[in-house]
């Protein structure tokens, strides 16, 4: 049984695909703990303060893959689904404003789609 839905972007898609292997299953797998498991460990998922998007944090080595996306319930253990937005090799924290932008667009777009 499924405890939420996961949709992505075609921005997201498009990241995910650019990566190497190794990356691209563990997005995969991250995925699927998604789909089954209500409450999942902060490593993995963690909500970005003063705004409305979650992270899912792919550790590669000793670099970090990002992945914003947003929810339809105020915490994510109760969320039923989730929408992945984009995601951005994390360099650093300024790294994040850029993709909190380009997450709003595509929440936006994806919105205006349904």
């Amino acid at each position: 049984m499924f405890v939420r839905q996961i949709y992505l972007t075609k921005d997201c898609l498009d990241f995910i695909d650019s990566q190497d292997e190794r990356v691209y299953l563990k997005f995969w797998q991250l995925v699927e703990v998604m789909t089954e498991i209500k409450v999942i460990n902060s490593n993995f998922v963690k909500k970005l303060e003063n705004t409305q998007f979650y992270e899912l944090r792919i550790k590669a080595g000793n670099e970090y893959r990002v992945i914003l996306f947003a929810i339809d319930d105020l915490n994510f253990n109760e969320c039923t689904k989730a929408v992945c937005l984009n995601g951005f090799h994390k360099k650093s924290t300024k790294d994040y404003r850029k993709a909190i932008k380009t997450a709003e667009r595509n929440l936006e777009k994806y919105l205006n789609e349904k």
